[in-house]
C-alpha cells in the first residue's frame, strides 16, 4: 500500500473499532468474545499502521528536503549568469581567451573579453587571474549545429555534447556515489537544518505535559579558492580546430576535478580547504583493530548499521573506497575458511547490494597504531547529503613566462568550491583497512 492507501485504511479501522465500541454502550454492556477478538485484531492493525505511516512519513520529508538541495544544481542561481544567448555561447572560445590573454591583445576576442567583464560585475570582484570564464558557456547544454548534410559540418563551432561542468562532475567519485552539487551559487550558503525534536512525556491523570520545542541550526557554505594549473604548447593553442578546444576543456575539467573529488573526501578544513568527510564531525566509525585489519564480512556490515541505528539509511546508499581494498575484498571470503562467497561479489552493486564506487582518490596512506602510511579507508552513507558547491565562473590565468623556453604556455584554473555534509549520521566510515 502507498501512504494515501495506508491512511484509509487506519481511518477505515479507527471507525470499525469506534463502532463496536458505540455498539456495545448502546446496550449498557461489556464487549462479547467476538467483538473482544475483532477489537483487538484491529488495534494491531491500527498500531502497525500508524508506525508504517510514521515512516513513510519521515521518507517523504527527508526526500523533500533533498529535493530542495539539488534545485540550485539543476539550474544555476540567475545572478551567476549574464545572459549570453545560444549564438553567443556558441561562439565563444576558451582557446581564443587564453591566446588573447596570453599577448593581451583582445582584437579578434571582443565577445570573450566583454564576457569576462560581465561576469565580474556579477560577481562584484576582479578576477584573480586573467579572465573569468561566464557561467553561461560552462553550463550549455545543445551546442550542435543543425544537420551534418544539411551544412552543420561547415560550421567552425564546438560540436561538444556536454558542458565543462557536466565533464568535471563526470570525472568525480562522489558525482558517481551521488553527490548533491551546487552550481553557480552567489554569497555565502547556509541551509537550515532540525538537529532536535519535540520530547515526549508520561504524565499523570489531569497532569499537564512538559513543553518541548523542536531546535535548528544552519549547514553553512563559504567560497574556498581551489587552483589547478596544466601546461598547453604554444603551437597547440594557436590552432583553430575544435579538438583544441575540447582538449583544452577537458584538461581543465581533469585537474579541477582531481583536487575537488580529494578535498570532499579528505580535505583538512585548515590552510584554506574544505573539511572532508575524514574530517566531519559525528560520522559513524568501525575500527577494524588497534593496528588496523584486514577488513572483513562484519566490518562492512557494521558499516551498514552505523548508518542505519540513527534512521539515516535512506537516499543515494553506496560506498566508495579505492582499487587496493576492492582487489583485498575479492579474495577475502564472507565466512572465514570458505572460497565461494568473496565480499566483494560481482555485477553493478557489489558490496552487499549497493552500489560501490572505486577510486585511488580515497586515500590508501593513512596510519592506525604501528600500521603507518599503509591503511585504506572504506566511506558508506547516503552520498545525497554530501554537498559541493561551487561558486561563480571559473577565473582563468595564463602564464607564458614560466614555460617560455619550451614555448609552452601555463593555463591556471581557479574555482571558489566548499563541501557541507547535511546529516553526519548519514555517513560511516573505517579508515583501518589493511589491503596487504
Amino acid at each position: 500500500m502507498n501512504l494515501a492507501q495506508m491512511r484509509a485504511e487506519l481511518e477505515r479501522l479507527i471507525a470499525s473499532t469506534r463502532a463496536i465500541l458505540d455498539g456495545a454502550a448502546a446496550e449498557q454492556r461489556d464487549l462479547n468474545a467476538d467483538e473482544q477478538s475483532r477489537f483487538d485484531a484491529e488495534m494491531t492493525q491500527i498500531d502497525g499502521l500508524r508506525t508504517r505511516i510514521g515512516r513513510e512519513e519521515r521518507v517523504v520529508v527527508l526526500e523533500s528536503e533533498q529535493r530542495q538541495a539539488v534545485r540550485p544544481a539543476q539550474r544555476p542561481v540567475p545572478d551567476a549568469a549574464i545572459g549570453m544567448n545560444r549564438r553567443e555561447t556558441q561562439q565563444y572560445s576558451l582557446v581564443r581567451a587564453i591566446n588573447a590573454a596570453m599577448t593581451n591583445d583582445w582584437r579578434g576576442a571582443e565577445l570573450e573579453r566583454d564576457a569576462s567583464e560581465a561576469t565580474a560585475k556579477r560577481l562584484g570582484r576582479s578576477p584573480n587571474g586573467s579572465f573569468f570564464v561566464p557561467a553561461d558557456w560552462m553550463e550549455r547544454r545543445d551546442l550542435t549545429v543543425g544537420t551534418a548534410s544539411a551544412g552543420g559540418n561547415t560550421v567552425a563551432t564546438d560540436l561538444l555534447a556536454q558542458s565543462f561542468i557536466d565533464l568535471l562532475r563526470n570525472r568525480m567519485a562522489l558525482r558517481q556515489a551521488g553527490a548533491t552539487m551546487l552550481s553557480g551559487l552567489v554569497g555565502n550558503v547556509a541551509i537550515p537544518r532540525q538537529s532536535g525534536g519535540a520530547t515526549a512525556y508520561w504524565v499523570a491523570e489531569n497532569a499537564a505535559a512538559t513543553e518541548s520545542q523542536q531546535t535548528f541550526d544552519q549547514v553553512t557554505m563559504t567560497p574556498k579558492t581551489v587552483g589547478a594549473f596544466t601546461d598547453i604548447s604554444r603551437r597547440l593553442l594557436n590552432q583553430s580546430s575544435i579538438d583544441v578546444e575540447s582538449l583544452v576543456r577537458m584538461d581543465l575539467a581533469t585537474v579541477l576535478a582531481l583536487a575537488i573529488d580529494l578535498a570532499g573526501l579528505h580535505g583538512t578544513g585548515a590552510s584554506n580547504q574544505p573539511t572532508g568527510l575524514i574530517n566531519v564531525a559525528g560520522i559513524g566509525s568501525v575500527a577494524g583493530g588497534t593496528n588496523g585489519a584486514v577488513p572483513t564480512w562484519a566490518n562492512i556490515v557494521a558499516l551498514e548499521t552505523a548508518v542505519a541505528v540513527p534512521n539515516a539509511d535512506i537516499g543515494r546508499l553506496a560506498y566508495v573506497t579505492n582499487a587496493k581494498v576492492r582487489g583485498k575484498l575479492k579474495s577475502t571470503p564472507r565466512v572465514a575458511g570458505t572460497n565461494d562467497n568473496m565480499i566483494w561479489q560481482d555485477g553493478n552493486n557489489p558490496l552487499n547490494g549497493y552500489q560501490s564506487v572505486v577510486s585511488n582518490q580515497v586515500s590508501s596512506t593513512l596510519t592506525k597504531g604501528t600500521s603507518s602510511g599503509v591503511c585504506s579507508a572504506i566511506f558508506y552513507g547516503n552520498w545525497g547529503d554530501l554537498l559541493v558547491g561551487m561558486w561563480g565562473g571559473l577565473d582563468i590565468l595564463v602564464d607564458p613566462y614560466t614555460g617560455s623556453t619550451a614555448g609552452t604556455v601555463r593555463v591556471v584554473a581557479l574555482q571558489d568550491v566548499d563541501v557541507a555534509v547535511r546529516h553526519p549520521e548519514s555517513f560511516a566510515a573505517m579508515l583501518d583497512a589493511l589491503t596487504t
